[in-house]
């Protein structure tokens, strides 16, 4: 289903009100340049998550387990929301073994990364201010989020295939320009070849309308 994962570092907390803990962090930063890729950065754009937050039962899992289970939009215990910042999250951490060792990583400042894992809907690849290969998520959907030991940005096949479709190339091309930095003359529309305009025959005898009466 090309499955992607994304992370944003120093962006989760615990926050304490009663009984009740919560993780609060952001998944994703808007319109914030990726580390490289692999021959390319990325960046997420703005409303990319209003629609899947709208109609996906959205787990928040630890460190993308299955097995890790914290909470789920579908029943309340986690939240998901855009503001102008990025993906925002909070999740109330469940009282398992899980839930607390998290909730005591997260209070000791172990644990600071967040992350989400989705699918792509919709991008569209251009370049940086300094001509650099650049994939902007327009809309994904959603499949988890939540925090995660070691924050990675992490790029796949997954993250080239519609740029593969979109010029008709095969995924193993694309994936050796990523690697060979060369995803810019991919990217780069092919400059229009314009014919020169042959010059003007030159002649000594009369123009051909003086003939016309």
């Amino acid at each position: 289903m090309n499955y992607e994962r994304r992370t944003a570092n120093g962006t989760v907390e615990l926050r304490e009100e009663g009984e009740t803990l919560t993780a609060v962090g952001y998944a994703a930063v808007f319109d914030s340049t990726s580390q490289n890729l692999g021959g390319f950065v990325e960046r997420v754009a703005p409303n990319s998550f209003r629609k899947t937050i709208q109609e996906t039962d959205v787990r928040a899992l630890f460190n993308h387990d299955a097995d890790s289970l914290l909470g789920r939009t579908g029943n309340g215990t986690l939240r998901l929301m855009e503001d102008d910042h990025g993906l925002r999250y909070e999740v109330d951490l469940p009282n398992t073994t899980l839930g607390r060792d998290v909730a005591e990583l997260l209070k000791r400042g172990d644990l600071n990364g967040s992350s989400f894992g989705f699918r792509t809907i919709s991008d569209s690849w251009t370049q940086t201010e300094d001509g650099y290969p650049l994939r902007i998520l327009r809309e994904v959907a959603l499949r988890d989020t939540g925090p995660v030991t070691f924050p990675a940005y992490v790029s796949s096949e997954a993250s080239l295939r519609s740029l593969a479709e979109s010029k008709e190339l095969t995924i193993e091309e694309v994936v050796e320009a990523a690697e060979t930095n060369s995803l810019t003359d991919i990217i780069k529309p092919k400059e229009e070849v314009v014919p020169e305009e042959p010059e003007e025959l030159h002649s000594t005898g009369p123009a051909p309308s003086s003939f016309i009466r």
